[in-house]
């Protein structure tokens, strides 16, 4: 069994992560960089090493400092939340030669996964359906144009090796074609090191819905129902919610069985999600595979009871799930709020400043994940993303009161939020009747 986790994250996954250890008995490490040293991981952990200066580079991305953390504190495994080293395979391999568990999925099926060229050729084989486009690297602008002739405007141009949003540009004429194709290939080397662009169809007004799967090393795999991610801005979820109000029950299981397909093709041992986009005519196409736990996790454990922190961590002492698919039951509806700090009347700026006041909303059903507490100072160095409100209800329609509930309960005082602006989505006729799709705020923004 797995006796000290060393962490490497920080924020609200790497508070998740500490919570889930002390419920198991498992001694914990926080790193922390100088911008949070009086971070609420920080605390909670049984010990904390510095890993370096604020900039990302140089603390939560930096293997050698986090690997000499462990060293030096005896931990035997690393969990790496989201982000930052999450999915990093050279990473993965530096800890198993230092003999410390990563908790996670093997480096070979994180390869394979991380490049979403390979990845689309693997599903393929596995007859899981992908979007129509390039199966092989882009070579240039002119390359690019000659594919998207046959494919058909409009289309996405995309980082092999990319996620969270980044290395993607929309592409309508072949004017257009090389403006997008250039600056796509400069942020992907710049956010992965990798320029490699692929193409792929843009399927507009499209649901974006993913499906959890749990994968343990003798194997086992199951899937644990979808999460409805489609309201997005500029490729950023904003909130989530398990089920999806538009999947069938019979749609559902093949969407299920298909993820499960996707990640025995992958040799997936781990937590994970297979990402699909989906038309209106209900026909799902592989985006990807993210090979770690989500932000949104939290409402799949709301609607089917499953930790999948402590199952991460399980999976990676090698210890099998114990359960089969039809063990897993979903149960009535969850919604996560993603809470940033963020000033929405200018154009979603981050904001900065010390937490003065603190009121998180309570209840039955009802669930905030964060590290925030009052005195807290929000660095500038990362993600926006202060925290996540969570609810469960038996139905949909009481889970969106619930959530309208606690968003005005919810009180944030230092910084300006985007609380305001999830409350006002909730009143949305398209999202009250579940009419979602991944361009939706884009339209209620201009509207």
């Amino acid at each position: 069994m797995i006796n000290k986790v060393l962490v490497a994250n920080r924020g609200e996954i790497a508070v998740r992560v500490i919570r889930a250890c002390r419920e198991m008995g498992i001694a914990t490490v926080a790193v922390y960089s100088t911008a949070d040293k009086t971070a609420l991981h920080t605390q909670l952990a049984d010990e904390a090493v510095c890993i370096g200066a604020p900039a990302p580079k140089d603390s939560y991305l930096n293997p050698y400092n986090i690997l000499s953390a462990a060293h030096i504190t005896g931990a035997d495994a690393i969990h790496p939340g989201y982000g930052f080293l999450s999915e990093n395979p050279k990473f993965v391999r530096m800890c198993h030669k230092s003999n410390i568990v990563f908790i996670g999925p093997d480096a070979e099926a994180m390869e394979k996964m991380g490049n979403k060229l390979m990845a689309c050729k693997i599903m393929t084989g596995a007859d899981v359906p992908i979007i129509p486009g390039s199966l092989d690297p882009l070579k240039d602008a002119r390359d690019a144009k000659k594919i998207a002739s046959k494919v058909g405007y409009p289309i996405m141009i995309k980082a092999a090796s990319g996620g969270g949003g980044r290395g993607i540009r929309r592409v309508v004429s072949e004017e257009d074609m090389e403006g997008a194709f250039n600056s796509a290939a400069a942020e992907a080397i710049a956010a992965f090191g990798d320029g490699t662009l692929y193409m792929e169809k843009c399927i507009d007004n499209a649901r974006h819905i993913e499906v959890q799967i749990m994968c343990d090393n003798f194997g086992n795999a199951v899937h644990l129902f979808e999460r409805e991610c489609s309201l997005q801005r500029r490729n950023q979820k904003m909130m989530e919610e398990a089920p999806s109000p538009f999947l069938s029950k019979e749609k559902r299981m093949e969407m299920g069985d298909a993820a499960v397909r996707a990640a025995r093709a992958a040799g997936y041992n781990s937590a994970g999600t297979i990402e699909f986009l989906v038309d209106r005519e209900g026909n799902y196409y592989f985006m990807e595979l993210n090979a770690r736990v989500q932000v949104e996790h939290p409402v799949t454990e709301m609607v089917t009871g499953v930790d999948i922190v402590k199952t991460q961590i399980l999976i990676a002492a090698n210890i099998n799930l114990g359960y089969e698919q039809e063990d897993v039951k979903l149960h009535g509806h969850a919604i996560e709020c993603r809470i940033n700090a963020e000033d929405t009347t200018r154009n979603f700026m981050p904001s900065v400043g010390t937490i003065k006041m603190l009121h998180v909303p309570g209840g039955p059903g009802i669930r905030f994940d964060t590290a925030m507490y009052v005195g807290y100072k929000v660095p500038p160095n990362y993600d926006s993303m202060i925290g996540k409100l969570i609810v469960y209800a038996p139905t949909r329609d009481l889970a969106l009161a619930k959530m309208r509930s606690a968003l005005t309960e919810l009180v944030v005082d230092g910084v300006e939020t985007n609380i305001d602006f999830q409350f006002d989505l909730l009143h949305n006729p398209d999202v009250v009747k579940g009419n979602l799709d991944t361009g939706l705020i884009g339209r209620i923004m201009e509207g």
